[in-house]
């Protein structure tokens, strides 16, 4: 059963997500402030962290710097009112691993938090494996089975931030800011450019796709779809 620690100040809202996440089978534990949020996610391990963008007495931003700066790598899910782009960049800068816009569907919400269950333990981790594919980022090498990859270093960041993220939507303007560090312009196909390219070299004749398109959303890294 997996632990999780939600860091809400909302007791409608809190209430909510626990009775919803215990239904699923998950542990939950609740925390109302960020200086308790904070003391509880150091005083015992957890497999996954909820927590909200706007927390009393330390924001959840904050306390996030803060447990990525104690070298803590417990996967992070942030929800937040602030929905718009530079806000989930924000967010995803200071340690989250997803970010949620309230208000959310119930459903989606249990969806990204399995997405995190399932990503690598530790997102410090060089040797990244996703189904068959594999990418070793202190050679600069990848493989897909038996197969080699002739990955161009920029293609290799791309396929590494899509692996630490499997199975979870990525928008352009996050690939952007997090792969080019440039800021989203919408008419630019970069992104489609990179990706088409990647798809060729990851997706020889006669094997399953590896990258989707998400109509309207972005793109994902799912080798069981």
């Amino acid at each position: 059963m997996a632990k999780l620690l939600l860091i809400e100040d909302d007791a409608e809202t809190a209430t909510e997500l626990l009775g919803d996440l215990r239904g699923r089978g998950y542990a939950v534990d609740w925390a109302a402030t960020g200086p308790d949020g904070a003391a509880r996610a150091r005083a015992e391990p957890w497999d996954a962290i909820i927590l909200d963008r706007m927390l009393p007495g330390l924001d959840g931003l904050s306390l996030l710097r803060d447990l990525r700066g104690a070298g803590d790598r417990t996967p992070a899910l942030v929800l937040s009112a602030l929905g718009d782009v530079d806000e989930r960049i924000r967010g995803l800068r200071a340690g989250g691993d997803d970010y949620l816009a309230k208000p959310f569907v119930l459903a989606e919400l249990a969806a990204r938090i399995e997405a995190l269950l399932r990503r690598p333990a530790d997102t410090r981790e060089t040797l990244l494996r996703v189904g068959d594919l594999e990418i070793d980022l202190i050679a600069g090498t990848g493989r897909r089975g038996a197969r080699d990859l002739d990955l161009l270093p920029r293609e290799l960041k791309l396929l590494e931030y899509l692996m630490r993220r499997p199975g979870q939507v990525i928008t352009r303007a996050l690939l952007f800011e997090e792969v080019w560090n440039y800021r989203f312009t919408p008419k630019s196909n970069l992104i489609d450019v990179h990706l088409g390219r990647l798809r060729r070299k990851l997706e020889a004749e006669g094997e399953a796709p590896l990258i989707h398109n998400v109509r309207g959303i972005g793109f994902a890294l799912m080798p069981d779809a």
